[in-house]
């Protein structure tokens, strides 16, 4: 039987049989250990610490604020002592403003939102707790959920997506989830659809997770979820690639946004989140990791604390068994290089891959050959070979009018290319440079109307 998919992408290896049959174990360190919270989103504003140094703080206790829309607040995983508020090396290798605690190993509670609120939410109040919880995208964006939650009021939202594909190779974290905790999952999107009455739930899962599209078919109850078996291909739990699978609908191009075509889609790990704030008043301060790759002495499935170093995750699961060449904050496509695993685990981290020589040759990059592969599998359809030659060219006009800012740097382009072309550096190099540009703009702009 076909199951539905979209044009375009590829097939790379799998790696998942390291960890799919791995139940989830929680870490939660009862020593004293630094935690540390970054207070940058990958995408959105900071938020703003509200303690300082000296300061006790709970678990489960809001350490900073936000004011801007597309922002969240943060809160402790732990209890302990505030050590400092100072700049600290995130996994990106690059520094950034957090919060430092020196946890006490006990883990005492901090009063839950429904106490701070003073009663159960009702669905009016969903979207402010869901924001109040910290909830973001768990899939790897960190795009806040309060705002794809509130779409502007001349949208019609009829289709609420559950991205449960789990495309990326290696990764686990939510096939494991939807096997162990399918209630919790199935809730939490009851409760968005009590937001959107008028939307059907989709559960939108890769036919290789069998036993998850089991178990979710088996706990659902409700007529208005349907889970949806969909072709294994990569990059299928992309955004635009799952609205055209499941819907047939394709989101236009940069602006627009799943909203333009009446769907919303969220992460499986988020909604299990969103059930956790609105049904137990928790905000989200821990999240489930696949640690994993041929480097790992005993690759895992991990409920975490935030905050907490990923090296000890790594020393969790049995430290290196081989040195790695490697090792990728998420999974093979789409992960970023890390040079040090000195750094917290964050919302937005939903795995580590240590990998050997044998899993991370790196051909020498070639002339292209003109052979139209990365144009094959390209799911947004560009021609990534012209909007390489204009980064390389410095031509960022032409790349931008070729579409390169519509980009998702899913790698497809890269893992097809005989030529080894670097063609995600590449188009990254090119979307940040034509974004300084038009931030330069916007400034001179500013300062001219200023000066009038």
């Amino acid at each position: 039987m076909n199951l539905p998919t979209f044009l375009g992408g590829v097939h790379p290896p799998e790696g998942k049989a390291l960890t799919e049959n791995k139940a989830i174990e929680t870490f939660r360190p009862e020593d004293s250990r630094e935690f540390v919270f970054p207070m940058a989103l990958h995408i959105g504003a900071p938020s703003t610490p509200i303690v300082k140094k000296g300061d006790s703080v709970l678990a489960g206790q809001k350490i900073a604020e936000s004011s801007a829309f597309v922002s969240v607040p943060k809160y402790s995983s732990v209890s302990g002592t505030v050590k400092a508020v100072e700049q600290r090396m995130a996994y990106t290798g690059g520094m950034e403003l957090s919060v430092v605690i020196e946890s006490d190993g006990k883990y005492t509670p901090a009063p839950s939102l429904h106490d701070l609120l003073g009663h159960k939410p009702a669905p009016s109040e969903y979207v402010n707790l869901i924001h109040e919880a910290g909830i973001v995208g768990l899939g790897g964006a960190c795009f806040p959920t309060h705002v794809k939650l509130s779409p502007p009021k001349d949208k019609h939202i009829d289709h609420i997506i559950l991205n449960a594909s789990e495309c990326e190779p290696f990764l686990n974290c939510d096939n494991r989830l939807m096997i162990e905790s399918p209630d919790e999952i199935l809730r939490g999107l009851e409760y968005v659809l009590e937001i959107f009455p008028e939307a059907e739930g989709v559960i939108a899962i890769e036919s290789n997770k069998k036993e998850a599209i089991a178990t979710m078919t088996a706990h659902n109850k409700n007529p208005k979820i349907r889970i949806m078996p969909l072709t294994v291909k990569y990059p299928q739990g992309a955004e635009k690639m799952l609205i055209f699978a499941v819907t047939g609908r394709e989101v236009p191009l940069v602006p627009a946004l799943p909203a333009d075509v009446g769907c919303i889609v969220l992460n499986v790990s988020t909604t299990y989140q969103i059930y956790k704030a609105i049904a137990e008043g928790k905000p989200l301060t821990d999240r489930v990791i696949t640690v994993t790759g041929d480097a790992i002495s005993e690759p895992k499935n991990l409920r975490a604390p935030l905050g907490v170093s990923l090296l000890d995750l790594v020393h969790e699961c049995g430290g290196f068994v081989a040195e790695p060449v490697k090792v990728l904050s998420g999974g093979p496509m789409m992960g970023i290089a890390m040079r040090s695993l000195d750094v917290p685990l964050v919302k937005g981290t939903s795995g580590i891959l240590a990998i050997t020589k044998k899993l991370a040759h790196i051909a020498e990059e070639g002339a292209c050959i003109r052979c139209g592969k990365c144009v094959e599998v390209c799911p947004m359809h560009l021609e990534p070979t012209l909007l390489d030659h204009s980064v390389r060219r410095r031509d960022y006009g032409k790349f931008e009018a070729h579409n390169g800012m519509n980009c998702i740097e899913c790698g497809s382009c890269a893992f097809t290319c005989p030529a080894s072309r670097h063609l995600v550096q590449s188009f990254k190099n090119g979307k940040a440079t034509v974004n300084e540009q038009r931030r330069k703009a916007a400034a001179q702009a500013k300062a001219k109307q200023e000066a009038k």
